[in-house]
């Protein structure tokens, strides 16, 4: 068993996802505590329309969390759910979606707390970050579950009925595309697609994918919306699903386990199945 010791979500920390957005970025170096970097002040986004356009790296930018809660405790996500929106949400084919085994909902900053009170109460883990700086009209890809060998991955197609694509090795992960309003400033419309990508498009995590020789893109499954700085997306399962043969279970279904380890009860860490959630949070429209 690897030594790696997840990151549990301390009051402290969970609180403070949203308020360090402003702080996040590409750089290294050693990082200091979150809720030690992070002033109330910072819950303002900042101001990068300063200089002239000439002069600006037209980006739009993203953290994408990924957290991860013991599979047993999926329906404490029903508690999650309807504190979200939905109306902003535009999916390229509701019923397949939603028989993808999918969920997703929409907030902003004020509505965090509430979901962070519920990964919390689960001993849920931040598993990994992302972040994105994308080129407007262009996409990033987050590579999440890997495929050793060939298989079949099965899911509810446009038409209503369930298909298998065939794929070699490589990843599957979102594809997340964001583009800029015509005159309508600090707002972006974002799409997000499940997506395949061979070993060699998948072997760098955030990869610009599109035209890539050799990528799937799982259209039934997608969705989009009109956001802004602040604004966040949360995409989960509708349920656990050990079988990994499934779009959704590959995503966000993790039969094999994750160390959970309760820091407040003073337990070592416990290898327990587990489910993914993606929290896709737009930090800044340069």
């Amino acid at each position: 068993m690897s030594d790696y010791r997840p990151k549990t979500l301390d009051p402290r920390l969970i609180t403070c996802v949203f308020l360090s957005f402003c702080l996040m970025g590409c750089n290294g170096g050693e990082e200091l505590p979150i809720w030690e970097q992070v002033k109330i002040r910072d819950l303002a986004p900042i101001d990068n329309n300063t200089q002239p356009d000439s002069q600006q790296l037209k980006t739009i930018n993203f953290n994408v969390y990924i957290f991860e809660i013991p599979a047993d405790e999926i329906s404490e996500l029903d508690k999650v759910w309807p504190t979200l929106y939905t109306q902003p949400l535009r999916f390229n084919n509701p019923d397949a979606f939603s028989a993808n085994s999918f969920r997703v909902g929409f907030g902003q900053i004020p509505m965090w707390n509430r979901v962070a009170n519920t990964l919390r109460s689960v001993d849920g883990i931040q598993a990994g970050i992302f972040s994105l700086l994308i080129p407007a009209g262009q996409s990033n890809n987050v590579a999440i579950a890997a495929l050793g060998r060939e298989q079949t991955v099965f899911y509810i197609s446009n038409k209503g009925t369930m298909e298998g694509a065939i794929f070699g090795r490589g990843r599957l992960g979102l594809q997340i595309q964001a583009e800029k309003m015509a005159g309508a400033r600090g707002v972006c419309k974002v799409s997000v697609l499940p997506v395949f990508s061979p070993p060699e498009l998948s072997k760098i995590p955030l990869l610009s994918a599109r035209g890539k020789s050799g990528e799937f893109l799982f259209e039934s499954a997608g969705f989009s919306l009109n956001i802004s700085p602040g604004d966040f997306v949360l995409l989960g399962p509708e349920k656990y699903d050990s079988g990994q043969t499934t779009l959704s279970s590959l995503l966000l279904s993790k039969p094999q386990g994750s160390l959970f380890f309760n820091e407040l009860e003073r337990k070592p860490p416990e290898l327990r199945e587990a489910v993914r959630l993606f929290l896709i949070i737009c930090t800044s429209i340069n």
